[in-house]
């Protein structure tokens, strides 16, 4: 009788997993019913849990293992707090799914938001001053301190070159601000404290177009100067803002970091020297521009002008000198708080000095029209008035102005990310907020703004790492805009200048002091060669002289290094071909005639010369090292341009002046680089050129053209009644190497002599000895001479123990995996086996007759590791696993003797598919 079987008992682990999803209704239920974030849930069977966003955030063992998350709108990707590491996204929703999912999530954000609002019961008073009063007021430092230093750099570089603008000039850059600053505070960037302004490097693009402008539309159209000038700098803004979007959402932010770092170095410094001159003209109060002229030098040696741009300069050196050693951040605006305290320190404890004679004498600015709104600038903004040829005109400095900023922010994001420590820097995303903080100043009237790496590290490292305080920053400079330019005429022009002085200094300082010995001294040469450009005649210009430059020394580099991976001899590289070891042998020493040039990278105008240096030199020593085959392996080239595919046709021609043979290989004829090197005629038939898929394919080539010097120098036995079958090889179908007869060339001396040697070495017994003796004797004593020196009649006792077997062409004699069954001796035709191995992927290797296959797994009682098939039609000569237990029953002496060859045979293959791989690899 069956007896009942017992109820399986059921593991906590399954347990869990059926209690997952009572457990999730009751969860969604109670989050639907309670408003609050956190609630505490009981189950009859588990203890109290904590719930959180519709996630179980403290399991214990009884906890079940899988939840269904019930928080409405959250991210697939993320399960409560805690990110999706190994980011298997699922498919990606299509954008009206996604509009849609952001709608209901802000919709129920909002109305949890108004609900909180309106229930003060449900208020935490600690959390609430805390957050709403506490932290506010530990960011008033850092605030301040920003708005310190955007006072600042509105003073120095928000002017416009209009001097009765300048109050304009500082709105806009104020506008500037506000937008970007709002942008990544509200999440347009990673950076937290991340602080945006104008950028201290756009100014003088700003000056190129104004002066542009001018120069085409005259001075006397005052009003359409005007009009097209802040246009164009709001184009430029829009143009920058579309480029960089544009460029996030392509995801090209980490492929740009690329461009040549020295060529952005190179400009740093030409603005730093541009800043030099701006602030001698600014505290000199030049009329124009700093003119290298002996007028110039005139009025800046005398003494009242002397004093103005000197002090200032002085200043900035202290400045220098004392970060250098203070590093804190309030030392920048400690020095110039400072600098204006002893200003008007003094002004009031010397009666002699009056801001009216102060300011007519140069050393405070005029005090601007107060009765000017805020938003006057925008009255500039006269499209009747516009002169579109001359804003054509800027559209060169617009597009340097762009390709500025595209090697800045790139480059400059990252470098922010390691010095504050955010460890999630994503540059696209940034070119994406950078887009659109741009695209919006210009569509506000105003100017280009970046994340600026010195006020952003100041303002973190001052206690500003925060959202909130970003937002603050960008209220505190919008009341600093309402306010007014009053604060202008009450500002020292020194501080300005000190300002202006030490940006500029700093600036070369890391262009031209900090990159000596770091760089390569053809970029230092370059970065000096763009500073100076930039400072004679235009920062356009500068650009562009530098990238012409970097594409000059990018060749000039490149080509230095070596297209020529590997070189070699056929004496050293050889084909994975299983031959005699007569053959090899001679191989050996003919195989010098064979050379190897292994070429990688990218071939061009640049790195050809190196290749064909080399070839030409190789010739030079042709009486000593005679070659009769170049054998060009291009298995690691990527690419072939023009001027690298013509210099191979020349090559041709010098190789075919001294007979040497060339062979391409290791690409496909139909690839990029063979229709290349085919559109110039180099596979041209009556050149001779011969094409070769593989390097392995090419030197078995190359080897059988030598091989057949070796039977012709044997004389007797070239024919063919009378050679031993492993010395037969198919006859090409053109004249080779074999009819030469006369020995006056170094290569035909040195074939002669090194297959006369071969034979006196390796056959002392003559090979027709054995001809009169039957299969497979005549085989056993042919394949085993080189390797055992046992007697005709040793191995006569052998032949019993060994069957023939055919095998048409295209069979399969043994596959890769399954048990030896058999050790073969080839008589006839030609096997080739497939391997598969971790180091080269599949590798094959031909076997010739004369020679054996399967003997190590086969002695060794191991599985097969290769797949052995039928090239010809083969007769073979085959020991069984049966008979192999005979002999070893009943001929122990010809067992041992097996072993041994084949462990002779095993080094053999061992030290072939070592070189194999070396020469592979190399």
């Amino acid at each position: 009788m069956r007896s009942r079987r017992k109820p399986a008992k059921v593991s906590a682990l399954s347990e869990m997993f059926k209690k997952s999803s009572s457990i999730t209704k009751e969860f969604s239920d109670t989050d639907e019913t309670d408003e609050e974030e956190e609630s505490v849930t009981r189950h009859p069977n588990i203890g109290a849990v904590t719930v959180q966003e519709g996630i179980i955030s403290q399991p214990t063992e009884a906890t079940a293992l899988l939840l269904k998350k019930v928080a409405h709108g959250s991210d697939p990707q993320t399960y409560g707090s805690v990110p999706d590491i190994e980011s298997q996204r699922g498919r990606r929703k299509s954008p009206q799914t996604r509009i849609r999912h952001f709608s209901a999530d802000l919709k129920d954000q909002g109305i949890s938001v108004a609900r909180r609002f309106l229930r003060p019961s449900s208020w935490d008073r600690h959390k609430a001053w805390d957050q709403v009063v506490s932290k506010p007021a530990s960011y008033i430092p850092p605030v301040i301190l920003g708005l310190l230093l955007n006072i600042l750099d509105a003073l120095s570089y928000g002017q416009p070159i209009f001097a009765e603008l300048g109050p304009d000039g500082i709105s806009m850059y104020y506008v500037s601000c506000i937008v970007s600053q709002l942008v990544y505070s509200l999440g347009g960037s990673i950076f937290k404290g991340g602080v945006g302004s104008e950028m201290i490097e756009v100014v003088p693009f700003f000056h190129k177009m104004a002066f542009t402008i001018l120069n085409n539309v005259g001075e006397e159209n005052r009003n359409s100067v005007l009009a097209t000038t802040v246009l164009s700098y709001a184009l430029s803004s829009v143009m920058t803002g579309l480029v960089f979007f544009i460029m996030g959402n392509c995801k090209l932010g980490t492929l740009i970091g690329f461009f040549p770092r020295h060529i952005l170095i190179g400009c740093i410094g030409g603005v730093g020297w541009f800043l030099v001159a701006t602030g001698v003209e600014v505290s000199a109060r030049l009329d124009g521009n700093l003119n290298f002229s002996l007028t110039t030098l005139r009025k800046l040696v005398q003494l009242d002008t002397a004093m103005l741009w000197l002090i200032p300069l002085v200043l900035a050196v202290i400045l220098i000198l004392v970060k250098h050693w203070v590093k804190h951040a309030f030392v920048d605006a400690t020095y110039f708080l400072s600098i204006i305290a002893i200003f008007y320190f003094l002004v009031a404890t010397i009666p002699d000095l009056q801001l009216s004679e102060l300011r007519t004498k140069g050393w405070l600015f005029a005090i601007p029209d107060a009765r000017a709104p805020f938003y006057h600038f925008y009255e500039l903004y006269d499209f009747h008035a516009v002169d579109w040829k001359a804003l054509a005109s800027t559209v060169p400095a617009m597009l340097a102005l762009t390709f500025f900023g595209i090697l800045h922010v790139p480059i400059n994001v990252p470098a922010l990310g390691v010095t504050i420590g955010e460890d999630n820097v994503d540059v696209d995303r940034e070119l994406r907020a950078h887009g659109l903080s741009n695209t919006l100043s210009g569509f506000f009237g105003s100017v280009q703004n970046y994340l600026v790496y010195t006020n952003t590290v100041l303002f973190v490292r001052s206690g500003g790492n925060s959202r909130v305080a970003g937002i603050m920053l960008a209220f505190a400079t919008f009341g600093i805009l309402v306010t007014g330019p009053v604060i202008v005429g009450y500002v020292p022009i020194m501080v300005v200048g000190a300002l202006i002085f030490f940006l500029g200094i700093d600036l070369m300082r890391e262009a031209l002091i900090e990159t000596w010995g770091k760089v390569h001294h053809i970029e230092y040469i370059i970065i000096i060669i763009i500073v100076a450009t930039m400072g004679i005649w235009d920062f356009v210009i500068g650009i562009l002289v530098g990238i012409v430059l970097a594409c000059v020394s990018f060749v000039l580099q490149t080509s230095r290094v070596s297209a020529i991976r590997n070189s070699l001899s056929g004496g050293v590289a050889t084909s994975t071909v299983r031959r005699h070891p007569i053959q090899h042998r001679f191989l050996q020493d003919a195989g010098k005639q064979i050379y190897v040039m292994k070429l990688a990278g990218y071939l061009f105008f640049g790195t050809i010369v190196g290749v064909e240096k080399q070839i030409r030199a190789l010739l030079g020593g042709f009486e000593e090292h005679p070659i009769r085959f170049l054998v060009l392996d291009l298995h690691n080239v990527y690419g072939v341009d023009f001027s690298a595919a013509e210099a191979f046709t020349r090559v041709k021609r010098i190789l075919n002046a001294k007979g040497v043979r060339l062979i391409v290989c290791g690409i496909s004829i139909h690839s990029e680089i063979g229709t290349a090197l085919c559109n110039v005629g180099l596979f041209d038939a009556e050149d001779g050129i011969q094409y070769l898929e593989t390097l392995n394919s090419a030197l078995e080539h190359c080897e059988n053209e030598l091989l057949i010097s070796l039977y012709q120098q044997r004389g007797p036995l070239a024919e063919p009644e009378q050679s031993p079958t492993f010395l037969n090889i198919p006859k090409p179908d053109r004249p080779t190497i074999s009819g030469e007869v006369m020995f006056s060339s170094p290569r035909r001396k040195l074939l002669h002599e090194v297959a006369r040697t071969t034979f006196d070495e390796q056959d002392p017994v003559p090979l027709t000895q054995w001809q009169d003796y039957k299969q497979p004797l005549q085989l056993i004593l042919q394949t085993f001479s080189t390797v055992s020196d046992k007697p005709e009649d040793f191995w006569y006792r052998a032949v019993p123990f060994f069957e023939r077997k055919d095998f048409p062409v295209g069979s399969v004699l043994y596959s890769r995996e399954e048990a030896a069954d058999g050790f073969y001796l080839l008589e006839s035709g030609m096997l080739k086996a497939e391997y598969i191995l971790p180091q080269l992927g599949k590798f094959s290797e031909l076997i010739v007759e004369g020679t054996t296959c399967g003997e190590l797994p086969f002695f060794s009682k191991t599985c097969r590791t290769s797949t052995t098939t039928a090239e010809r039609d083969c007769v073979t000569w085959v020991l069984s696993l049966g008979k192999w237990e005979e002999v070893q029953k009943d001929e122990a002496g010809i067992a041992q003797e097996l072993l041994k060859i084949s462990l002779k045979l095993t080094s053999e293959r061992m030290d072939a598919i070592t070189k194999y791989m070396l020469l592979m690899s190399g």
